[in-house]
């Protein structure tokens, strides 16, 4: 068993769930980050605190003098260089009783399974779609828990995906939206703040597994809201249409795919939310644009029978509260493209999850970027109060 440093891990040693055995465990514990980026910034510095005796890092960017406002594992003086030396010093400066190993170049799947062989836990930071899809099938190939976590602007998820309880991040998006839809941190923006509680919370589920204890996540994704403060848990099953992974042929597809793949597509950075999650998302003035051009979506309102009272679009097709969407999917017309709307754009995308997985395809379900709200001062002619 490893050893562990008394006098600074004295706070946990006095934890009834962790205590000195699970403090070894910590110590014998390999964890591999990918990105250290935003999400891998707080991730890698509370798991090295943790005591977490090895830790990889994957990340073949630079730093960037943009990346100083939410990567706090990067100072300026590490500008120019590359993320995995800047944050193994930064690492090894705050417990230099661990071992850091990196590995700077782009994960895709002909190095993948050889990186991630060997690790006990792999965390996912990166904001590349075709990435955290190889992520995923590499995990499932290699039977190993992977912690997913995405950030937008003010919102973020998080879950923990595990092929032995039979939870893959396919069964939360069985295929990638398309490419045109995504955003990335430079385009979106992201919240400074945002990218440190999600990734604390990431990091939490790495050492509650570690130590044997209770990962609520597990079947669950985590919606963080920002602006209203606010959580939201939603469930999910194991798809029984989950197509079959036995080799990374299927997401080899998403990196043959010029458009995923251009070079300004960065892979390591933020863990953003490529347009709330893995859908598409629209903000109103482009919804405004499209439809004076005469596009026709089916308009969803998911918010509850209250909300709708105070505040509604004064057009809209189907009223039905996100958490039994589903069982109105046969009200959804099987042709055209449709926009869910809450209040700010994060019941929404749980909307869209339930949808997609009573069999609507994807690509015709955008996400109403920032809601009723947005929409009430974008454009106040269109909506209705009281």
């Amino acid at each position: 068993m490893a050893m562990v440093d008394m006098e600074r891990h004295a706070r946990h040693l006095v934890l009834p769930n962790v205590g000195l055995e699970g403090q070894e465990k910590l110590a014998s514990a390999r964890v591999l980050v990918i990105g250290a980026g935003g999400l891998g910034s707080p991730v890698l510095l509370y798991l090295a605190a943790a005591g977490i005796g090895t830790i990889g890092i994957v990340d073949d960017d630079v730093v960037d003098i943009s990346n100083l406002q939410r990567q706090i594992i990067h100072r300026t003086e590490d500008v120019g260089l590359k993320k995995v030396d800047s944050a193994r010093a930064r690492l090894l400066a705050l417990d230099p009783n661990i071992k850091v190993e990196v590995y700077p170049n782009r994960l895709n799947p002909e190095n993948a399974l050889s990186v991630l062989k060997g690790w006990d836990v792999v965390v996912d930071g990166t904001d590349n779609i075709p990435t955290r899809y190889l992520i995923d099938d590499a995990c499932h190939l290699l039977s190993m828990p992977w912690v997913y976590g995405s950030i937008h602007r003010f919102e973020g998820q998080v879950s923990v995906f595990s092929t032995e309880q039979s939870r893959c991040y396919r069964d939360l998006f069985p295929e990638a939206p398309p490419a045109g839809a995504l955003q990335n941190c430079a385009d979106a923006g992201v919240f400074g703040v945002l990218p440190g509680v999600v990734g604390s919370i990431q990091a939490t589920e790495v050492i509650k597994r570690i130590l044997g204890l209770e990962t609520n996540l597990v079947g669950s994704l985590l919606l963080y809201d920002a602006l209203e403060m606010s959580t939201r848990m939603l469930r999910f099953e194991a798809l029984e249409s989950r197509q079959k992974i036995d080799d990374l042929s299927l997401v080899q597809q998403l990196f043959d795919d010029p458009i995923y793949c251009m070079p300004s597509n960065k892979q390591i950075d933020e863990g953003t939310l490529d347009g709330r999650g893995m859908m598409q998302s629209i903000d109103v003035a482009s919804v405004k644009a499209k439809q004076s051009e005469g596009w026709k979506p089916f308009i969803i309102d998911v918010r509850s029978a209250e909300e709708l009272d105070q505040i509604r679009l004064n057009s809209f097709d189907l009223h039905a509260v996100h958490d039994v969407i589903a069982s109105h999917s046969n009200e959804v017309p099987e042709e055209g493209d449709i926009v869910v709307i809450c209040r700010s754009g994060m019941r929404s995308q749980m909307a869209i999850m339930f949808l997609t997985q009573a069999g609507i395809d994807a690509n015709r379900l955008y996400n109403l970027d920032g809601g009723i709200m947005a929409w009430s001062q974008i454009a106040p002619e269109d909506v209705i109060r009281g």
